[in-house]
């Protein structure tokens, strides 16, 4: 049993069904769109291009945006389906509560240690925080690494580190053992965690060995032989259970830190949103978690277009060699940043990198999509971008390894996974106890307190550049 793609002359191609997604999500924006994305032959090239017109086309305003969202997630839902044995059922006819045939007990796990009393964050070999960690904040933003609104929120969970334990929460972490998983973290503030992951190998080892070395307390599914673990995907029917009947009189924050490879990515958020969708009607009081990626199509606020703008004015000497290779290059070598400026100034930021491959990038439209419309329908809804960084999944990468290493020549920081996590995991909690307002358009809830490490505010469009930086970074 898993959520799957659908069967089709014998095989489950990914293909079809995500190019199917997509064009029902561009009905409400860009009709005209649709059929572009259904007939192109050159999908895992083209779907970058295809994507970032959608983004672009969403923006035109909130009720769009919105549309897309819940149009992108119906198609999902109609088109990706449940297997079990032989029978493919449609995920828009799944009832997660109903047909669980045994329910995992619970393994717990007190820690040992006193939970941290201040928000600590490690960077380039040193512990950051009060008027140091704040300093640093700000000279991220003097670099455009961060926005301000990022400083902002950091800072307010310095001065208020009553936060850090999530009080009154209980937080799910599917994929707890993740690289990017705020477990360590959130168990040495003291938080209540319910672990989710694969079983197998010594991961849980692993999860068990720091919830015994924080200072929260942590459960996690077992299986009836008595094994921990739960597959998202293929256990989803238990896992909903389970996570319904742990959750006590709290309310949940259901956090999506989970990956996989191609295909078993989109499967993976499928079935969270699922899960997102059953514990929210649930329970109203219900919060969600997800972290996106920097290397997306966003709308960003004029602020930011004006600053990527004023960096290419101002990029120097480097200027007289932009012409000879866009020539040398057919144009693809250092372009401008935000050519796509809207009526209301706001400008796409196009950093959807096709090397990632489509089954990533409609992966992470999906959970941007469920954000959306959380947030909507008056969920309390954390969705961060966090920068690029040194994770195994990148390092596996060749060609991205070699733009990372050569990425500060264009200003763009690449962060280490210990700093990512805290960073993030400090805006979980921030935004769990600090309302955002009203947004003036639901794509704001990307945007707002990103650390996109420089892609947005920088001199070049960053997919421009990517060659060359990788060139800089094997050299």
């Amino acid at each position: 049993m898993t959520v799957n793609f659908p069967q089709a002359s014998g095989a489950r191609s990914t293909t079809p069904t995500l190019t199917r997604i997509l064009a029902d999500a561009a009905q409400p924006a860009a009709p005209q769109l649709a059929p572009r994305i259904l007939q192109t032959r050159k999908w895992r090239t083209d779907y970058a291009a295809l994507l970032a017109e959608l983004t672009s086309a969403s923006a035109r305003d909130a009720t769009v945006a919105h549309a897309v969202a819940a149009h992108g997630l119906a198609s999902a839902r109609r088109n990706m389906v449940w297997t079990e044995g032989a029978a493919d059922t449609s995920l828009a006819e799944l009832d997660l509560g109903v047909g669980v045939t045994w329910q995992p007990r619970t393994a717990f796990v007190a820690g040992r240690n006193r939970p941290a009393t201040r928000l600590q964050v490690p960077y380039r070999g040193r512990l950051l925080s009060d008027g140091g960690l704040l300093d640093q904040l700000d000279r991220w933003v003097t670099k455009g690494i961060a926005e301000p609104s990022f400083r902002d929120a950091i800072a307010r969970v310095v001065a208020n580190p009553q936060w850090l334990p999530a009080p009154g929460r209980r937080i799910v972490l599917l994929g707890a053992g993740a690289e990017l998983s705020p477990l360590e973290t959130l168990s040495s503030w003291g938080a209540d965690i319910l672990a989710v992951d694969m079983g197998g190998g010594d991961r849980w080892q692993k999860i068990a060995d720091t919830a015994r070395n924080g200072a929260g307390s942590v459960r996690w599914p077992l299986r009836p032989e008595g094994t921990p673990g739960l597959d998202v995907a293929g256990d989803l029917p238990e896992l909903a259970v389970w996570l319904a009947s742990e959750s006590g009189e709290l309310p949940l924050v259901l956090g999506m830190y989970a990956y996989a490879d191609r295909g078993a990515h989109v499967r993976i958020t499928m079935a969270t949103d699922l899960l997102a969708t059953y514990l929210c009607e649930l329970d109203p009081r219900t919060a969600l978690a997800y972290l996106a990626t920097p290397t997306d199509a966003f709308i960003v606020p004029r602020e930011i277009v004006e600053a990527g703008t004023a960096a290419w004015r101002g990029r120097g000497w480097a200027k007289y060699l932009d012409p000879l290779a866009r020539l040398v290059s057919r144009g693809t070598l250092f372009r401008p940043p935000y050519t796509t400026v809207h009526e209301d100034e706001t400008g796409l930021a196009d950093v959807l990198v096709p090397q990632q491959g489509p089954s990533y990038a409609l992966a992470k439209r999906l959970q941007r999509w469920r954000g959306i419309v959380a947030e909507r329908d008056g969920h309390r809804v954390s969705f961060n971008v966090a920068p690029a960084s040194w994770t195994r999944s990148v390092t596996r990468n060749r060609a991205l390894a070699a733009a990372y290493r050569g990425a500060h020549h264009f200003r763009v920081e690449v962060f280490e996974p210990d700093t990512c996590r805290v960073l993030m995991a400090a805006l979980l909690v921030h935004d769990l106890h600090h309302a955002s307002g009203q947004r003036a358009h639901p794509e704001a809830l990307f945007s707002d307190q990103a650390l996109h490490g420089g892609l947005w505010r920088a001199a070049y469009e960053p997919k421009s550049a990517l060659g060359f930086a990788a060139l800089l970074g094997v050299i």
